[in-house]
């Protein structure tokens, strides 16, 4: 799980702020919304020491439109670089007079800032901090109801300690529980403990965007629950009409027994986000899998710095977009759903080890796929078939090529690549 981000208190960072707070309305209106999909990074420039010019610089080009910042100046800094901030304010306590004098004068100088994106609250915090989250975002949606509250929650792998569920709350995850998940009863209490954290978590906290981590490599093996959690998370975004963010590994950790993905791996760890409906991406940790300095990226920093491109583009087509589903074609890991018979898009021969996420504008009628090898050791060739004729997204691009093949399209797919394919309109 991230590690604690390094900061000072929120009373010590505010009293460098010389604005005083006046309990005014904002000046606009506006709510927030995620406007382009999100592709940012944890324990990085500006998390946990001020930013530079250089490292911005990086971060930019290597595709990241979501930076971090502990100050005015660094948000000033993000926008030189055409880039958004998100402003790290802790935890204040704003049922304490002075915390919600100081905080409300940072929104007064912030809010206002063209790279203000969203302010950074906590991470992973158990479900008996809600309560008290609910308070602040309440007082942030009413101060400044244009930018984001972002929070971001533990993985389904967290210790019953951790998530802050007990045994009789969890009984009423079972309630409404998809009966279709793989491997999957109302009896599992690792999914009705995180579906009851979740459900506490919109109920009580009324977030804006859905974010949390889960880490699948482990050194000698890969986790069991990737997919599990991915499709919980996709479930209660649905039913709660939100967006949702995924922070992906892409670093080692000894002490918690990781292995350094690679250059596939991340690449799978990002179409299979973007196949289940993310519109955003976050990567753990930058600053040991991205880069030695802010002149030295790391190998993976340029893989990487495609992939965002590819999800960014494709996660911007499917914006207008509903989810309608992701589905497994050959085996059908722990939590997963299997392709329904009778499914508009089909890989053929059938068994394929792909993952198809559809799209479209109305329940019954998907007319995007993104087609994902799960496979994240070697590339392969799929056939697609689809009830009418299909065009090819091409991310570098940005543009849609029509395919030769009438209701079929040929893919090639890297090791844990996907494309996007949609019915000719």
């Amino acid at each position: 799980m991230p590690h604690p981000i390094l900061s000072t208190t929120i009373a010590a960072y505010l009293l460098m702020l010389s604005a005083t707070w006046i309990n005014a309305e904002p000046p606009s209106v506006a709510k927030w919304s995620i406007g382009e999909p999100i592709v940012t990074y944890w324990a990085g420039p500006g998390a946990d020491k001020p930013l530079t010019q250089q490292q911005a610089a990086q971060v930019r080009a290597g595709g990241w439109n979501l930076g971090w910042a502990r100050s005015i100046t660094d948000l000033d800094i993000l926008h030189d670089h055409a880039m958004r901030g998100m402003l790290v304010i802790g935890t204040p306590n704003i049922d304490e007079p002075e915390q919600a004098k100081a905080l409300g004068s940072l929104i007064e100088q912030a809010r206002e800032h063209p790279a203000l994106y969203a302010y950074h609250l906590v991470d992973e915090p158990g479900a008996g901090a809600f309560p008290k989250l609910g308070k602040l975002v309440a007082f942030l949606r009413q101060h400044d109801p244009a930018h984001l509250a972002y929070i971001n929650l533990l993985p389904t792998y967290a210790s019953d300690g951790q998530l802050q569920v007990s045994d009789d709350t969890a009984e009423r995850a079972r309630v409404g529980y998809p009966q279709d998940f793989a491997g999957i009863s109302t009896d599992d209490k690792t999914s009705l403990r995180y579906r009851e954290h979740l459900r506490q978590f919109i109920e009580t906290v009324q977030p804006e965007l859905i974010s949390y981590d889960h880490y699948h490599f482990l050194r000698n093996s890969d986790g069991v629950q990737y997919f599990l959690n991915l499709a919980l998370i996709r479930s209660a975004a649905m039913e709660a009409k939100l967006p949702f963010l995924n922070i992906i590994q892409a670093c080692d950790s000894p002490a918690e027994g990781w292995r350094g993905p690679n250059e596939n791996e991340v690449r799978w760890l990002t179409f299979t986000s973007l196949a289940y409906g993310a519109q955003g991406i976050s990567h753990f940790r930058y600053d040991i899998g991205m880069w030695e300095d802010a002149a030295t990226p790391r190998p993976l920093y340029w893989a990487v710095s495609q992939f965002n491109r590819d999800f960014l583009a494709m996660a911007r087509e499917l914006q207008p977009l509903t989810s309608l589903g992701a589905y497994h074609c050959k085996t059908v890991p722990l939590g997963a759903q299997p392709l329904p018979p009778g499914s508009a898009f089909v890989p053929d021969p059938p068994a394929q080890d792909v993952l198809l996420g559809c799209f479209g504008k109305s329940d019954n009628n998907p007319t995007h796929v993104v087609v994902v090898n799960l496979d994240y050791r070697k590339a392969a060739t799929t056939v697609l078939t689809g009830p009418g004729p299909m065009e090819q997204f091409h991310a570098p691009t940005r543009s849609w090529h029509t395919e030769q093949e009438g209701s079929r399209v040929t893919l090639r797919l890297q090791p844990g690549g996907g494309a996007l394919v949609r019915l000719r309109q």
